[in-house]
This record gives structure tokens, C-alpha cells and sequence, in this order.
């Protein structure tokens, strides 16, 4: 049997990359509370920005007041949630797992957004196949496009739905990352070559991940600007400090060698080999 190459996660149907987030989808368990109410949806926003602080400042949400904004990979809501209630005219979101939208859309409802955002399934490799072509004054996705078979493609169809002046904001996973380090040494035992079946794997907190797509600086660039797209800004950031069995008890205990490490110290990790890497960019 042939190691993974990155290049066959293309061979992978979207159908397998649906049932992995259907089956479980992002940051479902953030919560004790009864999935769906009030305080399941307070729970999972207070620990998605405790945990990912800097998706706040990424998303910046109160620069889209008056704007429109289309989200790719929305998951249960959260960012969604926040555009609508910055202010934006209108808020478009996606997601190919129809079990994320399902609680989405009850989310939009119980906060009382549910004439502000419009929900669509849909694959966005084909998006203007699902979606109405009109132009958005910002796109974001944040840790999603690197789940699909053809990142390239999702660009090629949201090279149509940004405005002259608009902004494209995503997150996509870092190649010289802690994360992939930590996942080379704790379940590869340093094999290099089984890189990229490890990454997905374990990338996220149900294993088994079809496709993550990892890249560098230069790659990242290269797949925007060979796809209509002018970086303006990519930092890195992010490193996540906790152990994993505190953790899924809703306890922030963390790992030994980051407890005693100093904040400055840590936070200097984090931008050099945090997981996250930010992207800011515009049409050519």
C-alpha cells in the first residue's frame, strides 16, 4: 500500500467529508447544557473565544455593520451569530453538513436573527450552483477549505461572490505547526511519510478526518494568487495549551510544559508555530 500523498485527498468524495462532520459537527460537545437551548449556544460562543481568541480579532465584527457578509463553513453559528449581531445588512452562511445547519438555524431563531441570516447546504466547491451569484463586502471561512477536496475550486467560486473592494478572510492550517509536530510524535513515531493520512486523522477532536490540507506561508500565497487573489496580511497564531482529558470535562488545565512557560514566552510560540494560519486578502 502506497502512503498517502496530499495530492490523493482529490480522490476523496465530498460525500465522505458530509458524513465525517454530520456524524459529529464542530464544537457539538462544548457543552453539558440540552443541545439546542439558550445556554447549549451561550456555553459553545464563550468557549470557542476563550479557547480561539484570536478568531476575534481575525473576524473583527464590528467592521461589517451595514455590510454583507457570506460565511463559508459556518458550523453550529458562532461567527455567524456575531456578524448579525454586529450590525451587518445581511448574512449568508454555508455549510455541506445538514445537521450543523439544522442547529444553525434554531440558533438564528432562539437570538432573534432569523430575517438576517440566510442558511444554504451546499457544497462550496460548485457554490454558485446552490447559491444566488451576488457580491459580498467580506467572505470569511475559518477552518474550512482545507477539508475539501479542491481548496483551488472554493476559490475559483468565491472569486465571484466578493465585491471590487471587498475582503476575503480564511483560516487554514499551518504546515510548520506545534500541531504537527506533536501529531508526527505522539501517533506517527516520527514517520514522516505518513504526514498527511496523520494530519487528517487527527486533526480534529473526532479523529478520522478524510482530507485536512496542511500549508506554508509560501503555499498559502500561492494557492490564493494563482486563484484571483491579492494577500494583504497572514500571521500565525494559536496553540492549543490543554490537556485533552480536563478538557472534555469542561476543565482548562493545561499541559505541564506550557503551565509553567510564560505568557510573553507562549504567546511568541504561538506566532511563530501556532496551527492557525490567518489569511487576509482581495481580488487581483
Amino acid at each position: 500500500m502506497q502512503p498517502m500523498t496530499e495530492r490523493k485527498f482529490s480522490e476523496i468524495p465530498i460525500q465522505e467529508v458530509k458524513n465525517y462532520w454530520n456524524a459529529r459537527p464542530c464544537n457539538l460537545r462544548h457543552s453539558p447544557q440540552p443541545q439546542g437551548s439558550q445556554e447549549y449556544f451561550d456555553d459553545i460562543e464563550k468557549r470557542k473565544f476563550f479557547v480561539e481568541p484570536h478568531l476575534v480579532d481575525f473576524a473583527q465584527f464590528p467592521s461589517v455593520a451595514g455590510k454583507k457578509v457570506l460565511e463559508i463553513g459556518c458550523g453550529l453559528g458562532t461567527t455567524t451569530i456575531n456578524f448579525a449581531r454586529a450590525g451587518a445588512q445581511k448574512v449568508t452562511a454555508v455549510d455541506l453538513s445538514d445537521k450543523s445547519l439544522e442547529l444553525a438555524q434554531k440558533r438564528a431563531q432562539i437570538y432573534g436573527f432569523s430575517d438576517k441570516i440566510e442558511l444554504f447546504n451546499a457544497n462550496a466547491e460548485e457554490l454558485s450552483r446552490h447559491l444566488p451569484v451576488e457580491q459580498y463586502d467580506l467572505i470569511f471561512s475559518f477552518g474550512v477549505i482545507h477539508h475539501t477536496p479542491h481548496p483551488e475550486k472554493v476559490l475559483q467560486e468565491l472569486h465571484k461572490f466578493l465585491t471590487p473592494s471587498g475582503q476575503l478572510k480564511i483560516m487554514v492550517y499551518y504546515r510548520y505547526s506545534w500541531k504537527v509536530f506533536w501529531i508526527l510524535m505522539k501517533y506517527g513515531k516520527f514517520q514522516f511519510w505518513k504526514l498527511y493520512p496523520l494530519v487528517a486523522s487527527y486533526s480534529e477532536a473526532q479523529t478520522g478526518c478524510p482530507i485536512t490540507h496542511i500549508y506554508s506561508k509560501k503555499e498559502a500565497k500561492q494557492l490564493l494568487e494563482d486563484n484571483g487573489f491579492h494577500v494583504t496580511d497572514m500571521k500565525v497564531d494559536h496553540i492549543f495549551p490543554y490537556r485533552i482529558h480536563d478538557y472534555v470535562k469542561y476543565q482548562y488545565v493545561k499541559v505541564w510544559y506550557f503551565r509553567w512557560m510564560p505568557r510573553l514566552l507562549f504567546r511568541f510560540l504561538e506566532k511563530k508555530f501556532g496551527w492557525h494560519l490567518c489569511i487576509s486578502a482581495e481580488k487581483k
